[in-house]
């Protein structure tokens, strides 16, 4: 082979290379958009259980809440209850003094006349 030859071989293989290299460079831009696509999609799945994460630590401070002031509640009721059943007896025993000093008490509220019947 002459020059000739050489430098049309070395130069169609520099055109080769270089035109390649566009080529290259072309895939490696969409490649990268690829890439940062995946990466947001990623991003987005792993936000997803970090907020439900957050929605229920708000749902569990809420029904603690709600159980604290249940309990609250009920403590209330059972002294409400306790006390109504004090006074009722109480009542009862003074209606019943009444009675044997013969004195004849007014009859009771329809509700206290419940209660004594039904405990409720």
């Amino acid at each position: 082979m002459n020059v000739g030859e050489w430098t049309g071989i070395i130069g169609s293989v520099g055109g080769l290379l270089g035109g390649g290299g566009w080529f290259v460079a072309r895939a490696t831009v969409r490649a990268a958009q690829a890439t940062a696509r995946a990466n947001q999609a990623v991003a987005a799945i792993q936000a997803a259980p970090q907020a439900r994460a957050q929605e229920f630590a708000v749902l569990e401070a809420t029904v603690r809440r709600v159980d604290e002031e249940n309990g609250s509640l009920r403590g209330r009721m059972s002294r409400l209850e306790a006390i109504v059943r004090a006074f009722a007896s109480t009542t009862d025993r003074w209606a019943r003094q009444m009675n044997r000093a013969g004195i004849e008490p007014e009859p009771p509220h329809p509700l206290v006349d419940e209660y004594n019947r039904t405990g409720v």
